[in-house]
């Protein structure tokens, strides 16, 4: 008996639901969100972190800055000497995040350093603020960060679109990248 194309249709056909289905049900199965891995610990690569210290009435020229681990633990100081300027150095190999602090308590001025290669970090009310906002986000992630850093500080909406998007928003409204 010959066997003719059409005679094979139906079974091809029907090979080719079951296939799909099985292959469906799998599918359910499997988590619908993907898990990334956790990163490596980073450590910042400057040999020194440089700044300006400032409050809501300009800048601040006198006091101590201070270098934190996300813990609290203290890794270097410097004091400002008639400027708002400051450099304070950094051992090699310190993880991240770290924070850089001015003054204490309610008063206390901070900005958090999550980026390795970046070695300038200004001190003032925004950083505080943003800082704040991606701590109670739930750390201090570069994903919080940013999205702390468009909550908290003005973008103007010509910057919020691709066409007008000019670099990172916290460069430019806050400085704490």
């Amino acid at each position: 008996m010959k066997t003719h194309p059409k005679h094979l249709i139906f079974p091809v056909a029907a090979l080719a639901l079951l296939s799909g289905a099985l292959l469906a049900g799998c599918g359910q199965e499997q988590p619908k969100t993907i898990v990334a891995k956790p990163a490596g610990a980073q450590v910042l690569r400057a040999a020194s972190l440089t700044g300006a210290v400032s409050n809501n009435s300009g800048p601040i020229k006198s006091g101590e800055v201070k270098l934190r681990s996300e813990a609290g633990k203290l890794i270097a100081s410097t004091e400002l000497n008639n400027s708002p300027r400051f450099e304070i150095p950094v051992p090699a190999n310190t993880p991240l995040p770290l924070i850089l602090s001015y003054g204490a308590g309610t008063d206390e001025l901070v900005s958090v350093i999550i980026h390795p290669d970046s070695g300038k970090y200004d001190i003032n009310p925004t950083t505080t603020a943003i800082a704040k906002q991606a701590k109670a986000m739930g750390g201090y992630s570069h994903g919080n960060m940013v999205r702390a850093a468009e909550e908290t500080a003005h973008v103007p909406d010509a910057n919020k679109t691709t066409s007008g998007f000019r670099g990172d928003p916290t460069t430019q409204y806050g400085g704490w990248h």
